[in-house]
């Protein structure tokens, strides 16, 4: 959905390109910086420890248009920012000979946690009013911290740990579950609780194995899965950005993916910003919120392949069951 201002913005794309990166001084190689992806991955073999990083940008505009529009003090801004750790730096552009917007952004390392979103924005006075929006970068860049393979977007991140011993102090209420999914951040993580269920890890990490353990396994991962699809749904809908006229606007990134994928099967028939809108009325106004939740449901299972697993999971007992009866 395209928000609109109520005053003139840029039409032409602001275009965004990592040119290089530097870490701790030293040339990043270019195969960690993934133009076609729009992704870096800052997590070099050998150097799991470094200080800071830096960026060098360039950004292509619409030069004429810029130049003709009824704006002034135009600045052009970079921006590097993390949800999960509320991390936010900034960098002006200055422009280079070759017409383009270049300049640097520095990324520290104590202040990042996994993955942080690069973008430009273009910033102007306005009918008498400064620091208007005027355009952003058409496609934001993500700078992964804990990737060695730049990778435009991660479905979902598996991390085992324990929780009663492990680093994670905020895991140790949830110690008698067998995992928790947490969706506050870049991409959504299901952390696998090493000490509660004994050989969980073990039967999920496998491959093979008898049938008893391969129906374990698509049981277990089908039951995560749902479960990481449920949580994605809910947290991508709980925090909706609204247009001037209050319409919600579809949120970027992995939240994005999970609403275009399940809101033709929690509300079917009806297009995916038309879906929202139902969605942010019920939530807001307090009807039909429980037909919501089955539809939900039936989203997540469709996509955790819930019905089919539990087919293949009752067939093979029935199998194993005919098998030893000898009679």
């Amino acid at each position: 959905m395209t928000v609109v201002f109520p005053y003139p913005t840029l039409f032409g794309d602001v275009e965004l390109k990592v040119v290089s990166v530097t870490v701790d001084n030293r040339e990043l190689p270019y195969a960690m910086i993934s133009a076609p992806d729009r992704a870096v991955a800052l997590h070099q073999t050998g150097r799991g420890a470094w200080d800071r990083a830096r960026l060098r940008l360039s950004v292509s505009f619409p030069e004429a248009e810029l130049r003709s529009g009824p704006w002034t003090d135009v600045v052009f801004l970079a921006v590097l920012a993390e949800k999960a750790t509320n991390a936010r730096t900034t960098a002006v552009l200055s422009r280079a000979v070759d017409g383009t917007m270049q300049g640097t952004v520095e990324l520290d390392s104590v202040a990042y946690l996994r993955r942080a979103t690069l973008s430009v924005l273009v910033v102007g006075t306005v009918e008498g009013v400064a620091g208007r929006l005027l355009g952003s970068a058409t496609q934001e860049w993500y700078v992964d911290l804990k990737a060695a393979t730049p990778a435009r977007q991660r479905e979902i991140e598996i991390v085992e740990v324990d929780f009663t011993e492990g680093e994670h102090e905020w895991l140790r209420p949830y110690k008698e579950s067998a995992w928790i999914v947490e969706t506050t951040g870049d991409v959504p993580t299901v952390y696998l609780n090493t000490g509660s269920v004994e050989g969980l890890i073990e039967a999920l990490s496998g491959s093979g194995g008898s049938p008893t353990e391969r129906m374990l396994r698509d049981l277990a991962a089908t039951q995560i899965a749902q479960d990481a699809w449920t949580a994605m749904f809910h947290t991508a809908i709980s925090d909706l950005d609204a247009d001037e006229d209050g319409t919600p606007i579809l949120p970027k990134g992995w939240r994005e993916s999970v609403l275009r994928s399940m809101l033709p099967d929690v509300l079917p028939g009806r297009q995916p910003t038309d879906a929202l809108y139902e969605i942010a009325e019920r939530r807001t106004k307090g009807y039909g919120w429980a037909e919501i939740q089955t539809g939900v449901q039936f989203a997540a299972g469709r996509r955790s392949r819930a019905t089919r697993n539990l087919t293949n999971a009752v067939r093979s007992v029935q199998n194993l069951e005919g098998a030893g009866d000898t009679r």
